[in-house]
């Protein structure tokens, strides 16, 4: 007798979680970064092969390297070495999505404020 109960207080509190992590992933799923918008200008800053990148990035919103080099047709290795040039440059941020390097553009103030490479 006692046994069952147990079982239905971890079977409630399960059910309580499976909710709760249903809340949390619609939403996730709604979360949807926008896009910056960049000056043409400010673009020609950056060598062709890491301009292509960066577009890809900026029409997406954010992205890993796999979903660049899809659109791109480069390999994957090349494009997450674009994507790391450009994060260290400070055109784009990047954060640790459980297993995957996430990469969005850097916000427009932080822009302004980065060294201009000559």
């Amino acid at each position: 007798m006692v046994r069952r109960s147990a079982l239905d207080r971890i079977l409630a509190e399960m059910q309580q979680i499976r909710y709760r992590l249903d809340d949390i992933e619609a939403a996730i799923s709604r979360w949807n970064p926008r896009p910056l918008k960049i000056s043409e200008s400010e673009l020609f800053l950056l060598p062709d092969h890491l301009r292509k990148t960066y577009m890809i990035v900026g029409s997406r919103g954010e992205c890993n390297a796999t979903e660049v080099s899809d659109l791109t047709g480069r390999c994957r290795a090349m494009e997450s070495n674009y994507l790391n040039q450009l994060a260290r440059m400070a055109w784009l941020t990047k954060h640790r999505n459980s297993k995957q390097m996430r990469f969005r553009l850097t916000p427009r103030e932080v822009l302004k404020e980065r060294p201009q490479h000559k």
